[in-house]
């Protein structure tokens, strides 16, 4: 099995019991209130992930300006989408959300110019497909 099947499939539970919480969440508080208890709950991670590396995090210049562009980009996107399962259904709106990789596939391709095979194309085009069967 590859190494990064559990740290994957780890993920992929997270993320998605991460993409179903905040529907409950948002009934209970504003999806600004939501964001700042999650904020709070990424310190946490962040300090036990903290301990694991003897308080001695790599220090690099470049590193800890993307990790820290990585953080805002994905708060705002965690914002974004308190707000659209706030007042959407959170199937279709996790759904519709799930396009993301499309995105990194992409930036993969023009930046790092990651090769994309036809294969990843008609895969990438299938789930467009089922977005629109989920959102119309």
């Amino acid at each position: 099995m590859p190494t990064w099947i559990l740290p994957a499939s780890v993920t992929l539970v997270c993320w998605g019991i991460w993409s179903f919480i905040p529907k409950i969440t948002t009934r209970y508080v504003s999806p600004m209130s939501a964001m700042i208890y999650e904020t709070i709950g990424a310190a946490i991670m962040g300090f036990i992930v903290l301990t694991l590396v003897d308080f001695r995090p790599d220090i690099h210049v470049k590193g800890i300006c993307l990790g820290i562009a990585t953080g805002i980009i994905g708060l705002t996107g965690c914002l974004g989408f308190l707000f659209a399962v706030k007042s959407g259904k959170v199937s279709v709106v996790a759904m519709f959300t799930s396009l993301s990789p499309v995105i990194t596939l992409t930036l993969g391709c023009l930046i790092l110019k990651e090769p994309l095979t036809l294969k990843e194309c008609l895969g990438i085009l299938s789930s467009f497909t089922a977005i629109f069967f989920f959102t119309t």
